[in-house]
């Protein structure tokens, strides 16, 4: 096994995990956030618009953390400069 088949399994590898991690920590954030504003909606009705909109900037928030990784994923699959002879 050569250094750039090596180099290339690790960055497979690589790749999962980031998509692992980025995902499991979005879906936590996520629903620590959906149950929070559920509270807050159950607590005080009357100001269901502004915790709606506050809910949804958190929840772009923590979803963009997710496309992060999903774009360090894809660098590291398909744009990797170390493994671009294979």
């Amino acid at each position: 096994m050569n250094d750039q088949t090596l180099l290339a399994m690790c960055s497979i590898a690589t790749a999962g995990f980031t998509m692992a991690i980025g995902a499991l920590g979005a879906a936590l954030g996520e629903s620590r956030i959906g149950a929070a504003g559920m509270d807050a909606l159950a607590r005080q009705p009357d100001e269901s618009d502004a915790i709606t909109r506050n809910q949804f900037v958190g929840l772009a928030m923590v979803e963009s953390t997710a496309i992060f990784c999903l774009v360090i994923a894809l660098v590291l699959l398909f744009a990797n400069p170390f493994v671009a002879g294979q």
